[in-house]
């Protein structure tokens, strides 16, 4: 069961970008939970996820003995949500989003960073994520005040 909600259900194996495909998961179902129960309903999936994600990425390595091991994409869920969480049910706001999130989950901003290297275990693997989402949360934040604030938005 571990294996299964760590991988998104065989998502981490994907042959290339599984941490891509985890974070394009994410959006239909982060879309949904917004849809139906507001942003609340997204935070208490976040809180659900990240709680769920540290027991399973925990579980995993412990089973596979490697730190943090490519498959593990439940963290990708995590913090894309956390990512979508200033964003409305608006197409580009989602898209904006998610580029947001991947490039801070790929070149991991301090402290991202510090916690990919220093935060051992599974909740390790969910830091570095969570604090990747809230990069792209407030990037997504500030660029749609300027794009408020030149009147595109």
């Amino acid at each position: 069961m571990s294996r299964s909600l760590a991988t998104l259900w065989g998502i981490g194996y994907l042959p290339w970008a599984p941490g891509t495909w985890g974070s394009l998961t994410a959006l239909p179902i982060g879309f949904s939970l917004v849809s139906i129960g507001g942003v609340w309903l997204l935070l208490v999936g976040i809180i659900a996820t990240s709680a769920i994600g540290w027991w399973a990425s925990e579980r995993h390595i412990q089973e596979n003995g490697q730190e943090d091991p490519g498959e593990i994409v439940i963290d990708e869920l995590a913090g894309q949500w956390v990512a979508l969480l200033p964003a409305t049910l608006f197409l580009p706001d989602v898209l904006i989003a998610f580029v947001l999130f991947r490039a801070a989950d790929i070149f991991k901003p301090w402290p991202a960073s510090w916690a990919d290297r220093e935060i051992k275990g599974g909740f390790g693997v969910m830091a570095d994520d969570l604090i990747a989402g809230v990069y792209a949360a407030l990037g997504l934040v500030v660029i749609k005040l300027f794009l408020n604030l030149i009147g595109v938005m």
